[in-house]
């Protein structure tokens, strides 16, 4: 059943409330991307487990698959199955009219990203259009998340390297940051400090000194996006500067796979589903703990 209006700004109002304890705490609350319903319910168990505030989220593909309602109904239901502090983002949503159906479901967090659907969006686009969401999204109070400019990479298991060089050449910069969020008001700006969409041969690095710049420069939170394959004392670090919302979805992808692979391998006549998804829950669970735990937020959820 949908929410209703006051129930939706009540959940927005403890959504900010969120992200102000992060900011002032120093950690960082985990955006999970979910699938289907056993890495919803791999995320709950991990944030009940570790008590930690979490937000599930999910981008257009899975929004095409699941449904805003659908989506919005699952994760209440086991937020209060589980007893866990969990909220809802529309994570890179390609269109204005995507991310308002996004407010209209009642999500707490909105990111419109106009450069995923037109990595040639002018600036001019990626302004109107966000500010757009962020006047739109006032009616519930919902918190808005953008950038700049388009943010490579994709969250999968990439075989091939990456030229840090050439990724240097997209990070943010203080200034352009400080520019973005004046013209657009938003609430959350997903910075670019060498995190990088998906899983690479090799780790990555990320350019502390540079948020250290970009966090000076503005006031509004920050993200990381693309937190999968990230060195995990890089997140301590990001929290303790200031950024409140880390991104993890292909971590959670590789465990899943690899585990579902091994599970039906080695039970080749198993055909009750409940048996052969648990361990892979398990699986998911655990790469979701770790995070929880590398972002500082375990023992942090307020219910």
């Amino acid at each position: 059943m949908g929410l209703s209006i006051r129930e939706i700004r009540e959940n927005t109002v403890r959504a900010r409330h969120l992200m102000q304890r992060a900011r002032s705490q120093h950690f960082a609350v985990g955006a999970f991307n979910i699938d289907n319903q056993d890495i919803l319910i791999a995320v709950a168990r991990a944030a009940q487990k570790k008590k930690s505030p979490v937000l599930i989220e999910v981008s257009h593909g899975q929004v095409r698959d699941m449904s805003l309602e659908n989506i919005r109904d699952m994760v209440d239901n086991y937020r209060t199955e589980y007893g866990i502090e969990a909220y809802v983002n529309l994570d890179h949503s390609p269109s204005v009219e995507d991310a308002k159906r996004g407010v209209d479901a009642g999500f707490e967090f909105i990111h419109i990203d106009i450069s995923q659907a037109n990595h040639d969006a002018s600036d001019d686009e990626i302004i109107r259009s966000t500010r757009e969401v962020v006047e739109y999204a006032r009616f519930t109070g919902a918190l808005v998340e953008s950038e700049p400019h388009y943010f490579g990479g994709s969250s999968n298991l990439h075989t091939e390297a990456f030229d840090y060089e050439e990724i240097k050449k997209t990070f943010s910069t203080p200034d352009g940051a400080k520019a973005f969020v004046e013209a657009t008001g938003i609430d959350t700006f997903a910075a670019a400090i060498g995190n990088l969409h998906g899983k690479y041969p090799v780790p990555k690095e990320l350019d502390i000194e540079l948020l250290e710049k970009i966090r000076d420069a503005i006031s509004c939170s920050i993200s990381l996006h693309g937190g999968s394959g990230t060195p995990l004392h890089y997140f301590a670090e990001a929290a303790k500067i200031g950024v409140s919302k880390v991104n993890i979805q292909s971590d959670m992808r590789i465990a899943y796979r690899t585990t579902l692979e091994k599970v039906l391998a080695d039970n080749p006549k198993e055909y009750a589903v409940a048996k052969i998804m648990e361990p892979v829950r398990v699986a998911v669970q655990q790469v979701v703990e770790e995070k929880i735990d590398a972002f500082g937020s375990a023992g942090k959820a307020v219910l």
